[in-house]
């Protein structure tokens, strides 16, 4: 076949029509989809709705597997998964030392800021060594808990919010609300982020507590279940608890948010 200067010609015109059709279309351009007034102050009323869900936390001892809604925050939990924003994100964290602070806190900032989604919902599905970041300062005292977290974590530091920095704050302040020292679940869950707690994971901290007592010891002769029920008991404000994190993971997932593997 003949390439003449006519043919090539016709292609470019043909090409340069694709090219713009295409710039118009949501193929190369697609900006995120329009607010409504019902998303609008959505996640404000879904961190409202939660915090209007009792929360049972006075257990005297807990089974080694939750099979009764009652047991964990099971009402919450549905109501975190019928979050219907188009924008919504699940981290996996385990490890308390490693950086999932930060880039939960670049993720919101990113979604919230440059994307413009306001009513994006960042939720961190907690298990592993980064639960111990959801027992508040008594359990920490009560049970050694920096024993477990490491030389990095004397106290439990990711529920310190910086001095003196609030909402209003410029974006654009390093040193402010949304900067880099200011990476704790605090200032996340002001901003809407939800934290998942894993029974699980507190059932084997409860163990790995217990195995490293003295044989003799108060802590080393309690039911696992006891020491286990403590430590629910004992997490911070606004967790959301459910039987197992890997398992609600799959929930996550079929609700519409996107998975992460914070670290």
């Amino acid at each position: 076949m003949i390439d003449s200067p006519s043919r090539r010609l016709a292609f470019g015109r043909i090409g340069g029509g694709l090219l713009a059709a295409l710039a118009s279309s949501s193929v190369l351009s697609s900006p995120a989809p329009a607010e409504t007034a019902e998303s609008a102050g959505a996640l404000a009323r879904l961190t409202q709705g939660l915090r209007q869900i009792p929360r049972r936390r006075g257990f005297k001892s807990v089974p080694f597997l939750l099979t009764d809604p009652q047991d964990w925050d099971e009402q919450a939990s549905r109501l975190l998964l019928a979050y219907g924003y188009h924008t919504k994100q699940a981290w996996e964290n385990t490890e308390i030392t490693a950086g999932w602070p930060v880039l939960m806190r670049e993720a919101m900032n990113g979604e919230v800021f440059s994307h413009r989604n306001p009513e994006f919902l960042e939720v961190s599905a907690t298990h592993g060594l980064a639960h111990l970041a959801l027992f508040n300062d008594d359990a920490w005292s009560r049970y050694g808990l920096s024993q477990l977290a490491g030389p990095q974590f004397a106290t439990n530091t990711l529920i310190r919010e910086k001095p003196a920095v609030a909402r209003s704050d410029d974006p654009q302040d390093v040193d402010g609300f949304y900067g880099p020292l200011n990476n704790n679940i605090v200032s996340l869950q002001k901003r809407g982020a939800v934290f998942v707690a894993c029974h699980d994971s507190i059932y084997a901290i409860a163990r790995r507590l217990q195995s490293a007592a003295a044989p003799q010891s108060q802590l080393a002769r309690m039911s696992t279940g006891i020491v286990a029920a403590d430590l629910t008991n004992s997490l911070i404000p606004d967790c959301v608890l459910v039987p197992s994190v890997v398992a609600f993971l799959v929930e996550l997932q079929k609700a519409g948010f996107t998975y992460v593997k914070g670290s």
